[in-house]
């Protein structure tokens, strides 16, 4: 096990840059007794191991991360937006911890000098039909309390964004940009400095409760906990099963490809380019977006695939295949979205129809093209026994642990409120007694 005593900037990034080392710690040093385990340390167990240190100072708190570094997966691999709260449903844990999220996220940027623009964002109806859903966007950004939000017209549109075309768009002032894989090395540092600790290169196999205790298989020894929060990301399901969560609902993972535009003078945009998403499906299309780098890129797509680890398209994991094809929700997903399914991997495989899906709101796009081989990333995607795509987070609970089953976007922009929203269940749960006395 690495025991993770800094993060610290990787290169090319700005800001304030900090002079901590890396020192490790042999397997035999690491802590075997905890008040709270956080497993997984992508952004939200990061966020989580905070709060619970912020909250309860002294408090003796271990992440477990499977891989060698922090914030491997869905952390270091999406469009790296700093969502406003326009599309989700009022009411939903999206829509209330999306927009409190935010301006969290905002303001631990400005606290650990973590880079970060806030650049907004256009959302362009290109066609008639997608004007009343446009209104549907606006109704709930408004209920969701997004700040700035406006209607703008085709022209306003250009004034904006002056390569964007559109017959009418939302502006999202409050959207940003900023490098999660930074923010979740500086939450990793944030905890160390908390008196917290981070175990990388640490899998967790099982949690199991004994009655008083949660007890962690982490690789090849044992790790015991007054309790437990489970933030696995790519592998959620698999943990909250075997430590006795219903198997409703499981992960299946949907690849992400990205696509960069060749560098322009004058920069392509000043901020970020989306079309009106779908309302049937919990992705948002294939949009424009400006990253902190100042490279702009085309994605995501959204492709099934078969592995949790699928960031090259043929990468294929026989059990991954296995759990995803064995689930029912799966073949009652598909025979309700083939089509999309198909429209999909026709984007994933033809560079051309990629671009022309962005040019249509951004024709510079197809003028300047794209470059290199594409990037991707997979979102762990929570798919119900009847079929239907889960759009909200979902936390459960068993004895012993609280499990975050269901965390795709905005889970990045929302990380600090979800934290919080999760230590509060924690508090209020029996095993919280053990902790706490």
């Amino acid at each position: 096990m690495a025991f993770l005593h800094y993060c610290g900037m990787t290169p090319g990034h700005r800001g304030r840059a900090r002079d901590r080392r890396q020192p490790t710690t042999e397997p035999s040093r690491a802590p075997g007794v905890s008040d709270v385990a956080v497993v997984g340390a992508g952004i939200i167990g990061l966020a989580t191991a905070r709060e619970l240190l912020v909250r309860h100072p002294g408090l003796r708190v271990v992440v477990l991360e499977r891989e060698p570094e922090v914030g491997v997966h869905q952390t270091g691999h999406n469009s790296g937006v700093i969502h406003s709260g326009v599309y989700y449903e009022p009411g939903s844990l999206k829509a209330r911890l999306c927009v409190s999220g935010a301006a969290r996220m905002y303001d631990y940027c400005v606290e650990r000098a973590i880079p970060h623009e806030r650049c907004g964002k256009l959302i362009v109806a290109i066609r008639d039909d997608e004007l009343a859903r446009l209104d549907d966007l606006e109704r709930r950004g408004r209920e969701n309390g997004v700040p700035g939000l406006r209607r703008v017209s085709a022209a306003e549109i250009g004034e904006i964004e002056p390569e964007a075309r559109g017959l009418a768009a939302l502006h999202c002032p409050s959207t940003g940009i900023v490098d999660y894989r930074l923010v979740a090395r500086e939450l990793a540092a944030d905890i160390v400095e908390r008196g917290g600790s981070v175990l990388t290169s640490s899998p967790v196999h099982s949690v199991s409760w004994d009655g008083r205790r949660s007890r962690l298989r982490v690789g090849q020894r044992e790790l015991v906990a007054s309790m437990t929060l489970s933030c696995a990301g790519l592998w959620s399901d698999r943990l909250a099963v075997a430590s006795g969560a219903d198997a409703d609902p499981r992960i299946v993972p949907f690849r992400g490809g990205y696509l960069h535009v060749r560098s322009a003078d004058p920069p392509l945009l000043r901020g970020m380019v989306y079309p009106v998403p779908d309302p049937a499906l919990p992705f948002l299309g294939v949009h424009v977006t400006k990253h902190i780098d100042g490279q702009v890129s085309l994605g995501p797509t959204a492709l099934m695939v078969g592995s949790r680890t699928a960031y090259r398209l043929r990468s294929v994991s026989w059990r991954d295949v296995r759990d995803t094809a064995s689930w029912p929700g799966t073949w009652r997903m598909a025979r309700k979205f083939w089509r999309t399914g198909l429209t999909e991997l026709a984007m994933a495989t033809s560079r051309r129809r990629f671009v022309e899906a962005a040019a249509a709101y951004v024709p510079r796009v197809a003028e300047l093209g794209v470059h290199g081989p594409g990037t991707g990333g997979i979102r762990a995607q929570a798919l119900a026994r009847d079929g239907r795509l889960v759009d909200d987070f979902v936390i459960s609970e068993v004895p012993g642990a609280l499990h975050v089953r269901n965390a795709p976007s905005p889970a990045a922009t929302s990380s600090l409120a979800l934290a919080a929203e999760l230590v509060d269940r924690a508090e209020r749960s029996e095993a919280w007694q053990a902790v706490s006395g």
